[in-house]
């Protein structure tokens, strides 16, 4: 089972399930796709590239055969290209990596290719203090950009306004068909700020699985 990649004229909602119950996890994946949810959220951190340790490769395998929804896996990890393989064969759709985790273009470059070669969606993520113009180059050769709006490593953290200046200056330099998505502190405010600087995915994590009605919390941010 693996999701369809299609290019969608709404916003694409990406619930994060490092906010869901985990003792109830394939629940918690029906409940926000019957809600509306487009993708599935997987944030992996190792506690080096991110001062905290979260969910892995067999996660991912888990939610492949449980779930028809997008996996839209977003590591925040040292060394990517060690992992790509297994996270593309544990069943990813969309593969982002961060910026951050490459010691130069070429490292950059290699790991889009990989993502590429496992026919996975290639993501590049940027944390808030990296400027928009550093990822300019590789935005030809990759399908989304995350706009982090929180330091990673942490979910239930305040939206940082300045860090989403930089969704219409990636805008200007991209293809149309280039997805930005955005992560931290999403909620049915800063989400209208989001789609009105030119965000096409929002990734939400508590706002949705803290509601009691995630119909009603993924309707408020479209």
């Amino acid at each position: 089972m693996c999701g369809k990649i299609r290019y969608m004229e709404k916003v694409i909602i990406s619930p994060s399930i490092l906010s869901a119950d985990f003792s109830n996890l394939k629940s918690e994946v029906e409940a926000v796709k019957n809600a509306g949810a487009d993708w599935i959220h997987i944030d992996v951190m190792d506690g080096h590239f991110v001062p905290n340790i979260t969910i892995g490769i067999p996660v991912v395998k888990s939610l492949r055969r449980a779930t028809d929804l997008i996996l839209d896996t977003h590591l925040m990890i040292e060394n990517p290209e060690k992992y790509i393989e297994s996270f593309a064969m544990a069943g990813s759709d969309v593969i982002t990596f961060h910026y951050e985790a490459c010691e130069n273009a070429d490292k950059v470059k290699e790991v889009i290719s990989q993502i590429k070669n496992f026919g996975k969606r290639a993501g590049i993520s940027i944390k808030p203090k990296t400027e928009a113009k550093e990822i300019f180059e590789y935005l030809p050769f990759v399908d989304l950009v995350l706009v982090m709006t929180v330091e990673p490593g942490f979910g239930g953290q305040e939206f940082m306004h300045e860090c989403a200046l930089k969704i219409p200056q990636i805008r200007e330099h991209a293809d149309n068909k280039l997805i930005i998505q955005v992560d931290g502190g999403i909620n049915n405010i800063t989400a209208k700020i989001c789609k009105s600087l030119g965000a096409k995915s929002l990734v939400a994590g508590s706002f949705i699985y803290k509601n009691n009605d995630y119909k009603k919390a993924i309707e408020s941010l479209l």
